[in-house]
């Protein structure tokens, strides 16, 4: 044995490809929702982009229970740019209309994605906030202004606990079979110092430890403990030394699935992953006939798989 396995207990929720998902928050967000999207379950993952502290995924997701459209009022204007305050920038546009319509038109169809769910996996990854000191409203993406217009402060723990016990309660009335994952970003803000990044870490542990002893269906999957001790080697880390390699990615994910999975979705998954991988194979010569065949074996394949779970029809193209 030359690891430290981290022990996760038996959860009281299991995933199934019955279930509707949705992603929000960090970097690890984008990479477990895009690893559930890559096998076909039904996954919405964020839907305002990346997201690093908890207010902005709390305000987001405010925002989409209330799936009120963005207004003109609600953008700006930088550089010839216009962008939103509670997007990231992969929402920009180069006019008023296109950044308007590139945010309503999936805050529309995220506000009814989230009328269904009922699994909802939230990563926070970093307690520092920026406060806009005009508005004094917290910001999800600054867009490279000026500091000068901004306010820098770490939240605390109680901060945390009341915006989101309230969030909570109101989410699990909209959707009452709601279940809520939260995970800490194993991804450190190094920027700030060692010291600082695992302070910021250990006010986003604290207030999920607090907020799982007040809520029933709140659960915490440690991909922050997997990373930093389970793959305590530079071997398990991006050419920057602060982000998951994709080699840490695939495995805190095979976590994942033997946690949340049970025998009938891992062998389904199993099922679909040899089917991705089918369709995605690139023949050197596409008009042999051995390719020809192995394209019917595939398309039998994805027939077998939509017959035994015709649920899966819309998601499999």
């Amino acid at each position: 044995m030359f690891q430290t396995k981290i022990n996760i207990p038996v959860p009281d929720i299991l995933i199934s490809y019955e279930d509707s998902i949705m992603t929000l928050g960090s970097c690890f967000a984008d990479n477990i929702g895009n690893k559930l999207k890559s096998v076909y379950f039904e996954t919405d993952i964020n839907p305002f982009g990346v997201l690093y502290n908890p207010v902005s995924v709390k305000n987001s997701l405010e925002l989409l229970i209330l799936n009120k459209p963005f207004t003109p009022k609600d953008i700006f204007e930088n550089k010839s740019l216009w962008q939103s305050f509670a997007h990231s920038s992969q929402f920009t546009g180069l006019s008023e209309a296109e950044c308007l319509n590139n945010i309503n038109s999936r805050l529309i169809a995220s506000g009814e994605f989230l009328q269904k769910t009922n699994v909802l996996l939230i990563t926070f990854g970093t307690a520092w906030v920026f406060e806009e000191k005009k508005s004094g409203r917290v910001v999800s993406n600054c867009h490279k202004l000026p500091s000068a217009d901004f306010e820098r402060r770490r939240l605390t723990v109680n901060e945390i606990v009341s915006d989101y016990t309230e969030l909570i309660v109101t989410l699990q009335a909209l959707c009452p079979a709601l279940n809520i994952i939260f995970s800490v970003s194993p991804i450190r803000h190094w920027k700030d110092g060692a010291h600082e990044n695992n302070i910021s870490k250990s006010v986003l542990l604290l207030a999920i430890d607090e907020l799982q002893k007040q809520h029933d269906r709140v659960h915490y999957f440690p991909a922050y403990e997997i990373l930093l001790d389970e793959l305590r080697d530079y071997r398990f880390y991006a050419p920057d030394m602060l982000h998951p390699s994709e080699v840490a990615v695939d495995y805190i994910w095979s976590r994942f699935s033997e946690t949340y999975f049970n025998d009938r979705t891992l062998k389904l998954k199993k099922r679909l992953e040899q089917l991705v991988a089918d369709r995605a194979h690139r023949p050197f010569q596409p008009d042999s006939v051995e390719f020809k065949k192995f394209v019917e074996h595939t398309e039998k394949r994805k027939a077998e798989i939509l017959h035994d779970f015709p649920f899966l029809t819309n998601r499999i193209k």
